[in-house]
């Protein structure tokens, strides 16, 4: 039977050679029929302290080596992996002119002959 691999992400790297990976998964809910997010925190075996908070790694099943750690760090995830960064637009086309709003009509811009 092959070993189970897992995606998730780094929350702690406190200790020593071990990572706590956060690992979701979308599951549809009974009644609601909706997509509800679920996790699960592992306890991994990182041999070199090379993961840090924040990072995406793959773990894979492996024999138990402690009361809690039955995972080991595989190495980084394809969603570590950063994006080339393409040139930046200029400023005018980027962003559109915001919108502006017509002034609010109270009575005391109505006494005043409506021209605020």
């Amino acid at each position: 039977m092959p070993k189970r691999v897992l995606q998730g992400v780094v929350v702690s790297d406190a200790c020593n050679k071990t990572v706590i990976v956060r690992v979701e998964r979308r599951v549809m809910h009974p009644v609601y029929k909706k997509f509800v997010s679920r996790s699960k925190k592992y306890a991994a075996h990182d041999e070199d302290n090379r993961h840090h908070t924040g990072d995406a790694v793959r773990i894979q099943e492996s024999r138990p080596l402690s009361k809690r750690k039955h995972w080991i760090v595989l190495g980084e995830g394809p969603a570590a992996t950063p994006e080339p960064a393409s040139a930046p637009e200029p400023a005018e086309a980027a962003a559109p002119a915001p919108r502006r709003r017509a002034p609010r009509r109270t009575a005391a811009t109505e006494e005043a002959g409506g021209a605020a």
